[in-house]
């Protein structure tokens, strides 16, 4: 694993590089209290010559915050695009986030805490596409009651009841740990579904 983090680490260019190592920074001190010369030290470059490449953190945050949302919609529009149930959809919606957050757990810390410190109009426009986000879902879950799939419920109260254990996974997942991604998705998609479904499906069991 280490040699293969090293050879994507050479693949990055100097700008992904000095993103990466910032997104480390914000995740372990916070935003707030990580300056240019700190991520320049961490980099290993002089203070001045980082401008070269970053115009400021801020900068940075705005592209972590924002590339992460993207990856969010791109995953969601390709779910609601899809023939199928709205119990597989919900599944899907479910896994899809799962798999992004876990993918890079430094940055998904950094979209969910440190967004507050982003400036107008980036602070207004990332709250708005995280109120579209949790809309959708409520849309999806309320088109699931519509057609019978789900129980009558409060789609508000249900949605951000999902988006709170599904964001709240960044406090515990451990890459090493006993659950994988796929089985974490599993286990908590059957938790939400085995409570709105109007009828039980034999589902598999994940360890």
């Amino acid at each position: 694993m280490a040699a293969t983090e090293s050879q994507n680490k050479a693949k990055l260019t100097r700008k992904e590089q000095i993103e990466s190592i910032a997104t480390a920074l914000f995740k372990q001190r916070g935003f707030a209290a990580t300056s240019m010369r700190d991520l320049a030290s961490a980099v290993g470059i002089e203070a001045a010559s980082i401008y070269a490449h970053v115009r400021s953190k801020e900068e940075i945050l705005q592209s972590i915050c924002f590339k992460m949302a993207n990856e969010f919609f791109a995953e969601l529009a390709e779910i609601e695009s899809q023939s199928i149930t709205y119990t597989q959809k919900l599944r899907q919606v479910i896994t899809a986030h799962i798999k992004i957050i876990t993918h890079n757990i430094a940055a998904s810390t950094v979209f969910q805490q440190e967004w507050r410190h982003l400036s107008e109009p980036f602070l207004t426009d990332f709250l708005s596409l995280r109120e579209k986000y949790e809309h959708r879902i409520r849309e999806l879950i309320q088109q699931g009651i519509e057609t019978g799939e789900f129980i009558s419920s409060d789609t508000r109260f249900v949605t951000r009841t999902l988006l709170s254990s599904l964001n709240g996974i960044t406090q515990w997942y451990k890459l090493d740990g006993e659950l994988s991604p796929e089985a974490i998705a599993g286990n908590l998609a059957d938790l939400f579904l085995n409570g709105l479904n109007t009828h039980k499906d034999d589902r598999p069991k994940y360890h």
